[in-house]
């Protein structure tokens, strides 16, 4: 019997912001989606209720162990209605999180009728301003109140949302990055590859390092040589080197972006030539001194695609593509969020309408 989703509506509404002011995560709905999980009943008690603080034991295992994972999507407002873009692939990759963090499988069918459910009530805060969309956070943390290191055995699966504007405040111009040869992120065989919380609280410092210095984000090297390039803070990311584009390949620290394999569909789909394999930081020099790195670009939900202007390394600044956004990283921006918007075509099957 499929699990019935009961809605509980708020009340008092909260009072919408200004769609050209919402900056990225300030704002949340009036509503959230609630999933309990407990050891021998499963996955229950699916529900819409108010966005509302939530109450946790201090002994919660999410606290001291760390066992939590998350997801994001968007939603957008198009001429034909609220559009998703690939959720079912976040749920996918979420479960991928579960297992390596021990978490319980979550039926994917059942997050996403719980987020269906969730924008049907709260449809009316996806924005409609140019650069806007409602941000979607689903995560799973470990509630149960005992301190022995081992897998809880009760969890929460929440979903909450916000409407946002551009994630860098710099928008769709190029970003000055960081690399990064002292701090390390993940190693293969870690949870590099799974969106787990630690991943991002491993970056912060090196990240407010690089922000000091007038940096947005940290290009981190591999956790063993400290040489082949990985991923941006939170963006996986591509190099157009001498007509072929370039990005690394997913080995077990590096998280497997939706984005990312949006734009290696969009550039097979145009006869691009991309490769998937190992770069090292001296290779992406070479290239710069030979005058073959045409161009530089990260990929996330967040930002979409957000060109690469400068690239520091060992004290030394690297302007790509005189600091401008090239033709190809704007090309897959206006296609990927034009699809999105519904204003381009989508030979792919990416979007998803709420309605």
């Amino acid at each position: 019997m499929a699990l019935e989703i009961t809605i509980e509506r708020s009340a008092q509404l909260k009072q919408k912001p200004d769609e050209n002011k919402l900056g990225f995560g300030q704002y949340y709905t009036d509503h959230m989606f609630i999933l309990e999980y407990t050891e021998g009943k499963g996955w229950h008690s699916g529900r819409v209720v108010p966005y509302q603080n939530i109450s946790l034991d201090p002994a919660a295992k999410v606290f001291h162990y760390g066992q939590t994972v998350f997801e994001g999507m968007k939603a957008y407002r198009t001429e034909d209605g609220i559009k998703l873009f690939r959720p079912k692939k976040n749920f996918e990759r979420l479960n991928k999180s579960n297992a390596r963090l021990s978490i319980p499988h979550l039926d994917e069918e059942l997050a996403y009728e719980g987020l269906i459910k969730l924008l049907d009530v709260d449809r009316e805060w996806v924005p409609s301003a140019e650069g806007t969309s409602l941000y979607i956070r689903p995560f799973i943390i470990a509630t149960e109140p005992a301190l022995g290191v081992n897998p809880s055995l009760n969890y929460l699966f929440m979903i909450i949302m916000s409407p946002v504007g551009a994630y860098y405040a710099e928008g769709v111009n190029p970003v000055k990055i960081h690399v990064e040869s002292h701090f390390v992120r993940a190693v293969a065989g870690g949870v590099g590859e799974a969106k787990t919380a630690g991943n991002y609280a491993a970056g912060l410092n090196a990240q407010e390092e690089a922000k000091d210095r007038g940096y947005s984000q940290v290009l981190w090297l591999d956790g063993v040589h400290r040489k082949y390039i990985e991923e941006v803070g939170s963006m996986n990311v591509f190099f157009k080197i001498n007509g072929v584009v370039v990005t690394p390949q997913l080995n077990g620290s590096i998280l497997n972006g939706i984005t990312r394999n949006s734009v290696i569909t969009l550039l097979k789909h145009w006869d691009v030539p991309v490769e998937e394999r190992r770069i090292s930081i001296d290779e992406l020099i070479e290239a710069h001194r030979n005058g073959q790195l045409e161009e530089a670009f990260g990929t996330g939900t967040a930002a979409v695609i957000s060109p690469i202007g400068e690239l520091s390394y060992n004290d030394e600044k690297y302007v790509i593509n005189e600091g401008k956004t090239g033709e190809l990283s704007s090309k897959i921006y206006d296609t990927i969020t034009g699809i999105q918007k519904g204003t381009v075509e989508d030979p792919f099957g990416w979007l998803v309408s709420l309605d």
